[in-house]
C-alpha cells in the first residue's frame, strides 16, 4: 500500500526495539517512544495457511524492521508493525491540539451526514445533532450497517472518520476513494500515526493517542486492557492535529 510504504520512507533515524507487549486489545512497541496499536488476529479462516516465515527475536530487531511488518497481508504481523511505526514517529504536541476525535465531530458534525467507519465508544450522541449518522461495522451491532454499504453512504458524508486499523487490513485507499471531493476525511484510534504523510494521501485529521507513562501502559496492554481502560490509567494522552484547521471551521460554518 503506497500509503504505508510513504509512511516507513518518512520515519526518522532507527532505533532498537526495546520491549514489545501485544495485548487482547491494543499492542505496545517501546523504541525511540512508545507506539500503540491495536491488536488484530489472523481470522479462522487462515489458520490452515503456512506460517509466515521464521522472525528473529523483538529483542534483536530494530524499530524499523518490526515496522515493515505494516506491509504484510496477514493483520497479526501488520498490527506489530503499526505500533512499531507509531514507537518512531514524535509526535510534536504543540503542532497537536488536546482532544478526543469524535469530541471535534460533535462540535463540526451539526446537521451533517456523518459516516463512521467502525463501532466507537460514546457515538450515540451524535445522533442528536448529526443530518444523518451512519456506523458501519464489519461485525455490525443492532443500528449499525454492513461493510458493504460504505458504498452507499460514504459518498453522501461531509464527514468521514475511518479507524485507524484501516491501515492494518489495507482497506484505507479503498474508503478514501469512496468519500466525496471536499468531505471531512479523520483518522481516528490508537493505531493512527501522527504523521504529516497521511494529509498528503486525502486525511484532513489525525486523532490518536501519545504514551506519557510507559511502564503504566505497558502493565495495562498485558492485561488486557482496551484504550479506553487505559485512557483511564492517565498514562496515554489524546492528541489530534489537524491538515488546516481555520479551513475545517470555515467549511463548517458555511454548511
Amino acid at each position: 500500500m503506497r500509503i504505508l510504504q510513504d509512511i516507513l520512507e518518512s520515519l526518522p533515524d532507527d532505533a532498537p526495539i526495546e520491549e514489545v507487549r501485544r495485548g487482547v486489545h491494543l499492542t505496545a512497541v517501546k523504541s525511540r517512544f512508545c507506539g500503540l496499536s491495536s491488536t488484530m488476529m489472523r481470522d479462522a479462516i487462515c489458520h490452515d495457511r503456512e506460517e509466515e516465515e521464521p522472525r528473529k527475536p523483538f529483542e534483536e530487531m530494530t524499530a524499523r524492521e518490526l515496522a515493515r511488518y505494516a506491509l504484510s497481508d496477514e493483520v497479526s504481523r501488520a498490527s506489530l508493525g503499526l505500533a512499531a511505526i507509531n514507537s518512531l514517529v514524535e509526535i510534536k504536541i504543540e503542532e497537536c491540539v488536546d482532544i478526543d476525535g469524535l469530541k471535534l465531530v460533535r462540535e463540526i458534525g451539526e446537521n451533517r451526514n456523518i459516516s463512521i467507519i467502525g463501532h466507537f465508544p460514546f457515538l450515540e450522541g451524535l445522533r442528536d445533532t448529526a443530518r444523518n449518522l451512519w456506523i458501519i461495522e464489519k461485525h455490525p451491532l443492532p443500528g449499525d450497517y454492513p461493510e458493504e454499504d460504505s458504498r452507499t453512504y460514504l459518498p453522501q458524508s461531509d464527514i468521514v472518520v475511518i479507524t485507524a486499523t484501516a491501515l492494518i487490513n489495507q482497506t484505507l485507499p479503498g474508503l478514501l476513494a469512496l468519500c466525496r471531493k471536499g468531505s471531512v476525511k479523520m483518522l481516528l484510534g490508537p493505531t493512527t500515526p501522527i504523521s504529516k504523510v497521511l494529509f498528503d494521501h486525502g486525511i484532513d485529521v489525525l486523532s490518536g493517542s501519545t504514551v506519557i507513562d510507559v511502564d503504566v501502559a505497558f502493565k495495562a496492554v498485558s492485561e488486557g486492557a482496551n484504550f479506553m481502560r487505559l485512557k483511564k490509567t492517565g498514562s496515554v494522552r489524546f492528541v489530534t492535529m489537524i491538515r488546516d484547521r481555520a479551513a475545517l471551521m470555515k467549511e463548517t460554518r458555511a454548511v
